[in-house]
């Protein structure tokens, strides 16, 4: 089976799991980003409540564990994030192709609108541990945002890294380079992806290219660590056994 096929099987199985609970967790995604995508252009728009969707979206995907600094805040952190998502600025990048990444204007809106996200959550970052930090803010928290307010990139979180890098489709590190070649990779073998993401959809609008990226190689990195938990379990009890059987022999 080759990467395409990968994808392709990935993808459908996270989104069928998906739609067969109405409750579920990563159901969050599809609320939050049909939300925001619906507010674009909008004359009424609800900061507070989308800034709660996003509070909940990034919660239900793990950016509220206890050492996040977010845990210290409440959903309205996000309203100043929310209204600059918003911006007619970024309409481009909502649920974006990747043949538009072609666009140097694009591409630089993706740049902005990264830096916006790191300094602003970086600040917070800082004010809430109280002290100078020589680590960078994870790209994982803005990747997450941009997937699920804008659909425009995948979430650069472990699992997703994970199966690009067995892939070998692109690097694990988010920046342009990395989303380009993404980007190659859709535009090369479209005639097989595009059938199957037409078919997914939210509301009555398509799944992003970007997601059904990040649903496949996500789930190729879920089943990855699957496998490696299962070694080392079985590695543990090996060696609990050689402990057991040198004991008997002494005795």
């Amino acid at each position: 089976m080759d990467s395409v096929d990968l994808i392709i099987k990935s993808s459908t199985e996270f989104y069928n799991d998906l739609k067969i609970d109405e409750n579920g967790r990563y159901r969050s995604w599809e609320h939050c980003y049909s939300h925001f995508i619906k507010a674009r252009g909008s004359k009424e728009i609800d900061y507070d409540y989308l800034s709660l969707q996003l509070a909940f979206y990034l919660a239900s995907w793990g950016m509220y564990r206890g050492s996040s600094f977010l845990l210290q805040k409440d959903y309205k952190v996000h309203i100043p994030v929310v209204k600059e998502l918003l911006s007619n600025e970024y309409d481009a990048l909502a649920g974006i192709e990747c043949i538009e990444f072609r666009k140097e204007s694009n591409q630089q809106l993706l740049l902005e609108i990264n830096s916006f996200l790191g300094q602003y959550y970086d600040k917070i970052r800082r004010e809430v541990k109280g002290q100078e930090l020589k680590n960078q803010l994870s790209f994982t928290l803005i990747t997450k945002i941009l997937m699920g307010t804008l659909g425009c990139v995948p979430a650069y979180d472990r699992y997703f890294i994970a199966g690009i890098k067995k892939q070998k489709v692109t690097t694990g590190n988010y920046n342009l380079k990395s989303i380009m070649k993404l980007v190659d990779f859709y535009e090369k073998n479209s005639v097989r992806l595009e059938p199957v993401r037409e078919k997914m959809e939210v509301d009555g609008m398509p799944y992003p290219q970007m997601k059904m990226l990040d649903m496949g190689f996500w789930q190729i990195g879920f089943e990855l660590d699957k496998v490696f938990s299962k070694k080392d379990k079985m590695k543990e009890v090996m060696i609990k056994w050689s402990v057991k059987i040198v004991n008997i022999e002494k005795i």
